[in-house]
């Protein structure tokens, strides 16, 4: 086995076996699970992993380099006009080959899905290619987010309750494992060329930015449609009595998979194809690499999305529904926190943006911390999210405090850090939180009789909201220590400077006394 790819899927072994051992154990205590249906949930974890190991090394010999090397050459050119259609197109592109976008779409049956998913495309189109004239032009990330997120919460107030989680949902699923690793690159690209001291904080923003166009042009559009209620159906759990039937039932599953990330992916490809004729940028040695990359990163997604779906997604509704059927549904709160934080772990694209963010800032932000700080705010996010089911709490009153004190932590951190949460919120909403988070809430607002639209939708919005505010305390506590250990360092060189100083009064003094005697 090639080494490297070894070592991507032991990485995603040691993220997915958490939330496995989670779930074996409430079926232990808590919800008792058939041994079917936990053998389909254990082979989804295996394709998990395998899945998640090809994406991870796919993403990072194909998507890397070509956002990068797409990102240089946009920061070459200086016709706006120019900039923004390209901008807009790569954006519009990768957005329909994303497929959290395709699940959230069957889900609201009052809008067709192509145009929900249009819609969707067009938002992201025009933000990024907005969030590339902020890194070209060197404009204020914390003054555009906090003028965007003003407007979008202005709009809010006038789309219908029913609407208004699927709207804040859509800036989540767009940001998924076929963009973030596209986006993120082009970031880096543009900011390379710049070379000032802003370069590498202003590569961050572009996921934040593009997460922000979805969820007003979906709000737009929520003035001319009304989803009214879902229907929507949770995933049914098979029935399976050997193992020959449970490999039936992947391999019975796994062809829509194969023709969706195919059709994904098959934009994308084409992309790189234009831009290496028209650019020549790549050499032959990095053309077959970027062409395995692809391979890889289709093998990978087709396992992940099977596996997730397939597997763990049932389990997602059944342990949600049988927990908030029972008399302590209470439980369903703490449970969900205990799922939220290592959930996040097994996000492809998070593994991708924490990379990233380590090598940007040249280990002073580490993954481990990043990890850390995106698992609390996740833990935080679920938490509340199975607040919302058992309670019917709007999410307009956690979305916009939320949103309230992460603009204003936006003033005080770091740009980096600005930047990097904004990111974090898009890359942690990615398809583990579609697909086993977003049954579990289901399934509970199912359980306890909740509106669908309002209470189990939302889910995905408040995953995407917290890691804004834990990066930015992390970026705080980060600038207090660099603080701190620049005036320890001050410190220790006036100590020096004063002990040198009185060596040589010292040494004056041996000399004069000696001189005298003499």
């Amino acid at each position: 086995m090639n080494q490297k790819l070894k070592e991507k899927i032991l990485e995603s072994l040691s993220a997915v076996l958490p939330i496995t051992g989670i779930v074996l154990l409430l079926s232990i205590l808590l919800v008792p699970i058939d041994l079917g249906t936990m053998v389909m949930f254990l082979v989804g974890a295996i394709m998990l992993v395998v899945g998640m190991g090809f994406f991870q090394l796919g993403a990072e010999m194909s998507m890397t380099p070509l956002g990068e090397g797409i990102g240089v050459q946009i920061s070459k050119a200086r016709r706006i006009p120019l900039i923004f259609l390209i901008g807009f197109s790569m954006g519009a592109i990768i957005t329909i080959s994303e497929p959290d976008l395709q699940v959230l779409a069957e889900q609201v049956p009052s809008i067709p899905n192509l145009t929900l998913i249009l819609t969707v495309a067009v938002g992201v189109g025009i933000f990024l290619a907005v969030a590339i004239i902020r890194i070209l032009f060197q404009i204020n990330l914390s003054t555009i987010l906090i003028v965007l997120y003003t407007v979008l919460i202005g709009v809010s107030f006038f789309v219908s309750k029913d609407f208004l989680a699927v709207a804040f949902d859509s800036g989540g699923v767009t940001t998924g494992p076929m963009t973030v690793p596209f986006i993120m690159a082009m970031g880096v690209g543009l900011a390379s060329v710049r070379g000032d001291r802003n370069a590498s904080s202003d590569s961050f923003g572009l996921v934040a930015l593009s997460s922000v166009g979805p969820i007003l042009a979906v709000l737009i559009l929520g003035k001319f449609f009304n989803p009214g209620e879902t229907a929507y159906a949770a995933s049914g759990v098979p029935h399976v009595s050997t193992t020959r039937d449970v490999v039936k039932e992947f391999l019975f599953s796994m062809p829509p998979y194969v023709r969706e990330v195919l059709i994904s992916l098959v934009p994308v490809a084409f992309v790189f194809v234009l831009f290496q004729l028209f650019t020549h940028r790549y050499p032959r040695r990095q053309v077959k690499r970027v062409t395995v990359g692809f391979g890889y990163t289709y093998i990978g997604l087709v396992l992940f999305l099977c596996g997730v779906n397939v597997g763990f997604a049932p389990v997602g509704s059944l342990l949600g529904n049988e927990i908030a059927s029972e008399a302590w549904k209470w439980l369903l709160i703490p449970i969900g926190m205990l799922i939220g934080y290592y959930i996040v772990k097994a996000e492809p694209a998070i593994q991708v943006l924490n990379r990233q963010v380590e090598g940007v800032t040249n280990g002073s932000v580490s993954a481990r911390s990043m990890n850390l700080c995106m698992s609390l705010g996740v833990s935080a996010s679920v938490g509340m999210s199975m607040m919302r089911v058992l309670t019917g709490l709007p999410i307009h009153w956690i979305i916009i405090p939320g949103y309230l004190i992460a603009l204003l932590l936006s003033r005080f951190v770091p740009k980096m850090f600005v930047g990097i949460a904004f990111d974090s919120g898009g890359v942690a909403s990615g398809p583990m939180t579609t697909t086993f988070l977003l049954p579990l809430s289901i399934g509970a607002c199912d359980a306890v009789g909740g509106n669908l639209m309002t209470d189990a939708f939302g889910v995905v919005a408040l995953v995407a909201l917290t890691p804004l505010i834990a990066i930015q305390v992390m970026g705080i506590l980060y600038q207090y220590r660099l603080k701190t250990t620049d005036q320890l360092a001050v410190q220790e060189a006036d100590f020096t400077e004063v002990m040198d100083a009185m060596d040589d009064i010292f040494e004056f003094e041996e000399g004069s006394e000696n001189g005298g005697q003499s």
